[in-house]
């Protein structure tokens, strides 16, 4: 808020800034308790890990004793597991952190602890009067004695997605029932842990090797030399590699590459591309069109760069992530194109995906320009902070609440294409807040923390903002412009980088995003359209009323969503036009 053209005296101007505060701060808290006058209960829940469960735990070569972060989580119905029912608009659940957990001993999540934090209700005490299924869950952490000298813990991603309540390794209860005020004291017992999903990881315990090659789609594994050496233990990253029609025929011919950035991908190969299935969606009819032979004669790669904060690192080089970045230009993609017949140079490599997948692309074209021929970008993660989603990082006060000392608006989050707001700003934030501190969520406020920001005094991530309150940190901002901010990169950096990027830039994103991230690109299409000189040659598309992740319009004219057979046509005639076949 600008409070230079208030016509007060500057001690009116401070008592104004103090009642903004209180209120901002009263909101949250009203918010995020139940209201006055329900019953607050006395109630404590025991966790405990059997024999089985920990030596299981141990086996897999996680850290003994256990640490991490235990979850009391509640649901009202058994027609899944309450872990399973969790989110911003999901059951309750409380978390706690805790160290040398040994079977015999007890984590204990009660009301009233001050080292408790839970979502929607911040103090356990507030759940309403009723009958529940409960359940306990452990996210299990690892340490890591980083390159920086900062010791952190966290969850070893194994490459199935950071998503606590399923991840490999983690340990949960059977779930009991309760009724509420007249139980006091419940105790869970964490028996069951969650195997690898696949034998498909980036870490180095829980799942070793890759799945199993088909003739279509080859799977990679390397050891990165660079972030092991960052986080103090071995890290891997990998490649799925999907392979043209003609692969094994013409053994002498050399393919440009699409590599296709995103969440992680698992054991799924790029662009949907599943043999012998007609496929749905964007993705229908692209298998078999690709074995055909008729498709474009490229290879596609999608890229698996999982890490202890998020499934994917951003494909950049960041102070708490490591420098994935380099990782990923200096060894993933020598390693691919020393393994198979890729064109080694750098208009022979576009990059394109949505969403984070989107930034990615961007980030990947704009910081490497003289490693990538073509980028893609549909639906991007903020290129610009100015909207971050929907908070202005360099100027609001508050990332929570807009508004004045009288009137306070609660910031959208998510919203449905016909303006429905599904979430706030604050709901998903507190939610991410009792699920991980530090930026240990394993959610997307959390990752860009990681990303974007500095390292912390506690060697976690600088936050942007208080995670309770909202309020904005004006120096880590300042930190994130200058670092992150793809369309600032832009404009401090256009004197070297418009040449390299003269027709490389692909933009698209509906107009009704679902995170408000078409703001961001607005301002980025501006400058790119208005302001830069010399001007280049780019593309940005806006879907009419089309919410994440919109992909762009078919290039047929047909007014449908482009699908996976027309994006390839697309990057083939781009690598044609730039001289590659």
């Amino acid at each position: 808020m600008d409070y230079g053209n208030l016509q007060a005296t500057h001690a009116s101007v401070l008592l104004t800034r103090t009642a903004l505060v209180a209120a901002l701060l009263t909101v949250a808290a009203c918010n995020s308790s139940v209201q006055q006058g329900e019953p607050v209960h006395q109630v404590s829940f025991a966790i405990s890990i059997d024999q089985a469960a920990y030596d299981e735990v141990a086996d897999l070569g996680l850290d003994t004793p256990l640490s991490g972060r235990a979850f009391v989580i509640v649901s009202r119905d058994d027609e899944r597991e309450p872990r399973l029912q969790t989110g911003v608009s999901g059951v309750p659940f409380w978390g706690s952190d805790f160290e040398d957990l040994q079977p015999g001993a007890s984590v204990v999540i009660a009301s009233g602890a001050s080292n408790v934090r839970g979502y929607p209700f911040v103090d356990l005490g507030e759940l309403p009067a009723g009958d529940y299924h409960v359940q306990a869950l452990l996210n299990v952490y690892t340490r890591f004695d980083r390159a920086d000298g900062h010791t952190v813990h966290m969850h070893l991603n194994s490459g199935a997605g950071q998503n606590k309540w399923r991840a490999p390794g983690n340990v949960y209860s059977t779930a009991k029932k309760i009724s509420l005020p007249a139980t006091k004291q419940v105790s869970l017992t964490l028996d069951k842990v969650i195997p690898p999903a696949n034998p498909l990881a980036e870490g180095d315990v829980l799942q070793q090797g890759n799945p199993i090659d088909t003739p279509w789609v080859k799977y990679v594994k390397i050891r990165s030399e660079l972030l092991s050496d960052f986080w103090g233990r071995d890290m891997y990253i990998g490649a799925n590699v999907l392979l043209p029609a003609d692969y094994t025929v013409d053994t002498r011919r050399q393919y440009p590459v699409l590599y296709m950035q995103g969440h992680f991908p698992g054991a799924r190969a790029p662009l949907g591309f599943v043999a012998d299935s007609e496929g749905r969606g964007r993705s229908a009819g692209f298998a078999e069109y690709w074995a055909s032979g008729a498709a474009p004669k490229m290879i596609a790669v999608s890229i698996r760069d999982a890490n202890p904060y998020y499934d994917t690192a951003y494909s950049v080089n960041s102070e708490n992530l490591g420098p994935y970045g380099d990782a990923i230009t200096q060894e993933l993609i020598p390693f691919l194109e020393s393994e198979f017949r890729m064109i080694p140079n750098a208009s022979a490599r576009a990059v394109a995906g949505g969403s984070t997948g989107g930034w990615e692309a961007l980030a990947m074209q704009i910081y490497y320009p003289d490693d990538f021929g073509g980028a893609w970008g549909w639906c991007p993660d903020p290129v610009d902070f100015n909207y971050y989603q929907i908070v202005n990082v360099y100027e609001d006060e508050n990332a929570y609440f807009s508004g004045n000392e009288w009137h306070q608006v609660e910031r959208p989050n998510a919203r449905r294409f016909d303006g429905n707001v599904r979430s706030t700003v604050r709901q998903e934030n507190h939610m991410e807040y009792a699920a991980g501190p530090n930026s240990r969520s394993g959610g997307q406020w959390a990752i860009w923390e990681a990303v974007f920001g500095p390292v912390g005094e506690d060697g976690y991530p600088a936050p942007i903002w208080d995670p309770v309150s909202g309020e904005i940190d004006r120096t880590t901002a300042d930190y994130w412009r200058e670092n992150f901010d793809l369309h600032h990169h832009l404009r401090t950096n256009w004197e070297t980088l418009s040449a390299k990027l003269d027709g490389k830039l692909h933009i698209a994103v509906g107009d009704m995003d679902s995170y408000y991230l078409d703001n961001a690109v607005y301002l980025m299409d501006e400058y790119l359209g208005t302001e830069a000189r010399p001007r280049i040659d780019y593309h940005v598309e806006y879907g009419r009323r089309k919410p994440h992740c919109w992909t762009g319009y078919s290039p047929s004219g047909s007014g449908e969503d482009i699908t996976n057979i027309e994006f390839v046509q697309v990057v083939g005639q781009h690598f044609a036009e730039n001289g590659v076949r």
